[in-house]
């Protein structure tokens, strides 16, 4: 340590005021380059949303990334040794990486966030099983989702590139479900026909992709239809475009006569030849 002293020393000594100039004027311009730069990565970042803290320190980051670059090149101009210097730094940024690598990771999972856009702010989002919202923001360290319970959840950057990512909002119409049961000797074809009618007058329902009726399976106590529709994605439309088909599909089913049997069990205690009549 005390030797690259003595050698920077040693330069410094026989350098003249042009060369001090010259060094000078590198710095400068890095620092100018360093802000251009700085800018144009924020907006790049931030794409069309405001510029949030993670841009912003991406933005820093780079920065001083030219700075660090053009305080290098000034000093080579000047003659300086820079290898006991570097790596000194390398040896010290080895030993803080390690002490926090925690952090580190979870501010590089950030910048692939910023970069990649899986989501933006606003969207709704499913993050692996357990976790869906809508997206608050997205800083150095986490990602802020308020869930439609109302809860503030923050999540680990890189928890977030480690499970599936689903943008809701990202892919446009919403399919949702919903099983049907008629009772056994039902017109089939009539009854499709009613519940595809139901779904149709719902208004939410969106008429392409269009809606569909389908035998499902023969169950226990009655023979169950598959309902599926499509509406937009948002959660509060997802919950009342369901509730809304199920109403107009039991108002549809009573008005054609058509019985949605509840389940039923037939005992028989042996003895007689027939089994005895059903009982509830």
């Amino acid at each position: 340590m005390f030797l690259a002293q003595e050698e920077v020393t040693e330069a410094l000594g026989g350098l003249t005021a042009a060369d001090w100039i010259r060094a000078g004027i590198i710095f400068v311009v890095a620092i100018l380059i360093s802000r251009v730069i700085k800018i144009i990565v924020t907006r790049v970042v931030r794409g069309n949303e405001p510029a949030g803290p993670a841009a912003r320190l991406i933005g820093r980051f780079v920065g001083f990334a030219v700075i660090l670059a053009g305080l290098i090149y000034a000093l080579a101009s000047l003659n300086v040794r820079l290898g006991p210097l570097l790596g000194a730094l390398g040896l010290g940024g080895l030993a803080l990486a390690f002490a926090a690598q925690s952090i580190l990771e979870n501010f590089f999972s950030s910048i692939l966030i910023q970069m990649r856009r899986p989501f933006r702010v606003g969207d709704q989002v499913m993050l692996g099983k357990d976790i869906e919202g809508i997206v608050e923001d997205v800083d150095f360290r986490v990602v802020i989702i308020r869930t439609f319970d109302g809860e503030r959840v923050l999540v680990p950057s890189s928890q977030v590139l480690d499970n599936p990512i689903t943008n809701v909002t990202a892919r446009g119409p919403w399919r949702t479900s919903l099983c049907v049961g008629v009772a056994y000797g039902t017109d089939l074809e009539a009854a499709q026909e009613v519940l595809l009618k139901a779904i149709r007058s719902v208004p939410y329902v969106l008429t392409n992709p269009a809606p569909e009726v389908w035998f499902e399976e023969f169950d226990e106590s009655s023979i169950n239809f598959a309902l599926l529709f499509w509406h937009t994605p948002e959660m509060v439309t997802r919950w009342q475009v369901r509730s809304e088909v199920g109403m107009a599909a039991t108002r549809a089913l009573a008005e054609a006569g058509i019985t949605i049997p509840f389940p039923q069990r037939r005992l028989w205690f042996g003895g007689p030849d027939q089994p005895q009549s059903p009982q509830q």
